[in-house]
């Protein structure tokens, strides 16, 4: 018996990815997934930390799928060498700060080094013709292909039969009458395959938890580079920018706020690498603050800190701040109306 063909799948923990790797273990391939962790798809996080979600499913999307699927799954942390893409996207960005077509070629390109250091013999990926406008239009595809150096060992089994033959359907290690010929942005062929296989509770067909296609995140993100006057990240920014409520009363400093106990502790967490405010007399969330205040920017962000706590009805509340390497004080501030609190200054 001839050795059978393996392919590595890159596994998103969408419902395409899936589909796309069952259809090659049904021919009889031996698949592996590939996940690459970039730090902008953290699934389960806010949902675990926020007690309004705490009913939502915490899980890994991509690990349930390989499990699903009984394959091995291969997680690649590219947090840093993905930065570039995110920062320098040659295609630019879509809708929001999302570089879909630049993070398709580096991920199809990543899984072309580890097919060939693991000794794989093609690529397959969960890609459908028209059905994402920036990374999945039919003249984009051969750009992914090209770019990522692909070249035809790149198989897109769901609609394979729209696109031309590839070198695994070409040798015959795939029989391409098998493959299917999806399009278009209708989810319900793949939700309908999904049942033929006995697939339940995957994630939302529309598939996707990256950060990036986000609106208010991505908000959020170019207010840090405006306020650091350079494009630059790190794992903890792009993590806090998912947590608490943002405020920018100064260009020189943000507030990042807890909205609920959930919270609190988890930007608990970061009291070494911020200086912090704390409610005193009353039951209040923690303040972290990103930047240097002066005396007249303390009792301003006291003040705004003071009005999210359950005292923000009283003369006076008392604060704690607590600067980055420095002692401790304490502050008695008369909280911010609402009507001060200006909308502008929602990141």
């Amino acid at each position: 018996m001839s050795t059978p063909r393996k392919a590595v799948a890159l596994i998103s923990g969408g419902l395409d990815s899936l589909l796309a790797a069952r259809l090659m273990l049904e021919q009889g391939i031996h698949v592996e997934g590939i996940n690459f962790f970039t730090g902008f798809c953290v699934e389960g996080h806010t949902h675990a930390i926020r007690k309004r979600d705490s009913k939502k499913v915490k899980r890994n999307n991509a690990l349930w799928s390989a499990e699903q699927l009984g394959i091995k799954l291969h997680i690649v942390d590219i947090i840093d060498e993905y930065k570039d893409v995110v920062i320098n996207p040659k295609h630019g960005y879509g809708a929001n700060m999302n570089p879909c077509l630049d993070c398709k070629i580096f991920m199809v390109g990543k899984a072309k080094e580890w097919m060939e250091a693991h000794g794989f013999d093609f690529i397959i990926t969960g890609e459908v013709i028209g059905q994402r406008p920036m990374s999945q239009r039919k003249d984009l595809l051969p750009v992914v292909v090209r770019e990522s150096g692909a070249d035809d060992l790149l198989l897109r089994p769901l609609c394979a039969k729209n696109l031309a033959p590839t070198l695994p359907e070409r040798e015959g290690w795939v029989d391409r009458e098998k493959l299917l010929a999806f399009h278009g942005r209708n989810r319900k062929p793949q939700m309908a395959l999904a049942q033929e296989f006995g697939f339940e509770d995957y994630a939302s067909p529309a598939g996707g938890c990256c950060f990036l296609t986000d609106k208010n995140y991505s908000r959020k993100l170019v207010d840090l580079w405006q306020a650091r006057d350079k494009k630059e990240y790190e794992l903890d920014d792009i993590m806090l920018l998912k947590v608490g409520r943002h405020l920018r009363p100064q260009p020189h400093y943000k507030l990042i706020v807890s909205r609920e106990d959930g919270e609190n502790n988890f930007l608990h967490g970061y009291r070494k690498q911020f200086s912090t405010l704390e409610i005193k007399s009353h039951n209040g969330p923690l303040t972290l603050v990103d930047g240097v205040l002066s005396d007249v920017d303390l009792q301003q962000a006291a003040r705004v800190a003071a009005r999210f706590s359950q005292g923000r009805e009283a003369e006076s509340v008392t604060v704690k701040f607590t600067p980055l390497n420095g002692e401790a004080t304490l502050l008695d501030v008369a909280p911010m109306p609402a009507a001060e609190i200006k909308q502008e200054w929602h990141v």
